[in-house]
């Protein structure tokens, strides 16, 4: 789980909806190195791991918007975020951005549902 950089929350509750604000490929304080697939790989893991302090998993994830600074690294980001969705298929839109933080190469923010126990 990574510390924002910036004035904002990293995941909110509103209602039986989490959101979960753009998470990069950031572990221990760095970028993790390896390319689009391992940030993507880590961001996903960032939100998971977020998810969890509310009691929620990547299961209960309902849409995601994922942000790449080159759309030619489309097919790599998709095959190591199909790795860990499996068939958990939420709806999903990809944009080409022009930068992203920390220069990442990609950021991924999350909508879950998970009523309150």
């Amino acid at each position: 789980m990574t510390t924002p950089i910036g004035p904002y929350t990293s995941i909110v509750r509103a209602g039986d909806l989490l959101v979960v604000s753009g998470q990069v490929g950031v572990r221990d304080g760095a970028m993790v190195p390896g390319g689009v697939a391992a940030e993507t790989r880590q961001a996903i893991d960032n939100i998971a791991a977020l998810l969890a302090t509310e009691g929620a998993s990547l299961a209960d994830v309902v849409k995601t918007t994922v942000f790449l600074r080159h759309m030619r690294d489309f097919a790599l980001m998709n095959e190591a975020y199909a790795e860990i969705f499996g068939e958990t298929r939420p709806a999903r839109s990809t944009v080409a951005v022009v930068e992203l933080p920390a220069l990442a190469l990609v950021e991924i923010e999350a909508w879950a549902y998970r009523p309150r126990s």
